[in-house]
């Protein structure tokens, strides 16, 4: 009977327009175990890098930002996956600006919280915030535009998750202890050698961070951030052992439009952005019993790529919705508080991936790569599947030993490297990182592999 009472309030709801479709209702919570999940995140910004509140790296970015090119992006989203939910994350100055096609992008993307559930959250640094500013002036940078944007949205809201590029420790304890959101992207997985900063050494999965470091899954209660850490996009683990454009190849290639379609061509850049997705839909499904992609269009990217790129974000959620049926894209707030909800602690942190090489860009098609991520360690076995190798340590980042970020930077001497490195590092810009087969670890290290991995033994 109660359950007929509440279907029948939500349809008076639904028919009177005050919840749209879109909207999951209370008792429709979301669970990640046994599900397909795509996050969509976008950028709107003055600058290309917005290091501070007034230190700008780059050109003035306002004749691509239009509400015409929001349009457009947020058409080619309903296109290829009607009920789509975007996470729409707006730089300081984007949220300040008084310029005409900025106010009536900041309420144009209110009207898309309204109507489709999108979210709408804020981006420090223009993805560096901690290589430029000091965790002090990152906080109130945090808990000033969120109120900005509460005043933007109305009816007090507050986003459940934050768009950060990378996060320094004390940043995410303060988002999660001071402002109650408990989400943040807040790493990008294995970036070095690229853009204005370095973050290479944390889990491409959810996990909450330590509070000795951001790339950190913490180690235990007193260790613990209660922030959900996720990923920036999703990248071909082969491509992105590499460090930044080495060989010629982007590591960054992946999911991303400026490394596929743009920078491969449309035909070639779509089969890799579908091979990197099927590796997480299929057999990463299989072995961690969800699947995760995540991908983020600036919509810098509608005007400043070519026309047809942005028809390429259309047919690759057609694609999806056609191969997955059953996958969801949904806010980032709602993926990390729905892999909240089921992972209170680390008890059951242990991801695995297996991935062969494309054949598209630097992702050899000979090569196998194995990642094997938990609590303790992070540990990348590579071998050349074709002649049957048994494989070489190419990765194996310990999470129980110490570790320790950078100290505050100032605009004037920027800190670029935030990654956490110690035994052996993918990248490989140290003697030490070279390759080594898995019986010439240390036997503590071996002991603490077999622990989590028997089957490699």
């Amino acid at each position: 009977m109660m359950n007929r009472y509440i279907g029948l309030m939500l349809s008076i709801l639904y028919a009177g327009g005050l919840l749209t479709a879109s909207e999951p209702s209370p008792q429709q919570a979301l669970t990640v175990k046994g599900g397909r999940f795509l996050t969509l995140n976008t950028v709107i910004r003055v600058n290309q890098i917005e290091a501070a509140r007034n230190l700008n790296e780059g050109t003035d970015e306002a004749a691509v930002h239009t509400p015409e090119t929001v349009a457009a992006f947020r058409d080619a989203v309903s296109k290829g996956f009607p009920g789509a939910k975007v996470t729409w994350a707006f730089s300081w100055l984007a949220l300040h600006d008084e310029r005409p096609d900025y106010d009536a992008i900041r309420k144009q993307v209110a009207g898309y919280h309204k109507t489709y559930g999108d979210e709408i959250t804020f981006i420090p640094g223009g993805y560096f915030a901690p290589m430029y500013s000091s965790r002090a002036q990152v906080n109130l940078d945090i808990k000033e535009a969120l109120l900005k944007i509460r005043d933007i949205v109305g009816n007090d809201y507050k986003p459940k998750s934050l768009v950060a590029g990378f996060l320094s420790a004390e940043n995410l304890r303060y988002l999660a202890e001071e402002e109650g959101i408990h989400v943040c992207q807040g790493t990008i997985w294995s970036q070095y050698g690229i853009d204005n900063g370095d973050g290479d050494g944390s889990i491409s999965y959810p996990y909450y961070p330590s509070l000795e470091h951001g790339c950190k899954p913490a180690q235990g209660k007193t260790d613990f951030i209660d922030c959900v850490n996720l990923d920036g996009w999703t990248c071909d683990f082969l491509c992105a052992r590499r460090f930044g454009f080495e060989g010629g190849f982007n590591s960054r290639l992946g999911v991303g439009p400026i490394e596929s379609y743009r920078n491969l061509g449309l035909e070639k850049g779509m089969a890799e952005v579908m091979a990197v997705t099927a590796d997480h839909f299929d057999d990463g499904f299989k072995r961690n019993g969800f699947g995760w992609v995540t991908n983020c269009w600036e919509i810098s990217l509608v005007k400043n790529l070519k026309p047809e790129v942005l028809l390429c974000l259309t047919q690759w959620l057609q694609n999806v919705r056609q191969r997955w049926p059953d996958a969801q894209v949904v806010t980032q707030g709602e993926f990390g508080e729905a892999w909240r909800r089921e992972h209170p602690d680390h008890k059951k942190l242990d991801y695995k991936f297996v991935q062969r090489g494309t054949g598209i860009g630097g992702s050899e098609p000979n090569l196998e790569i194995r990642w094997f991520m938990n609590t303790d360690f992070r540990l990348a076995i590579l071998r050349d599947w074709q002649k049957d190798e048994p494989g070489m340590v190419i990765d194996f980042t310990r999470y129980d030993l110490p570790a320790r970020e950078p100290a505050d930077p100032t605009a004037d001497t920027p800190t670029r490297n935030w990654s956490l490195i110690n035994r052996i590092n993918q990248k490989h810009r140290r003697p030490e990182d070279a390759p080594v087969p898995l019986k010439d670890l240390t036997e503590e290290e071996q002991a603490l592999i077999k622990k989590r991995c028997p089957e490699l033994f």
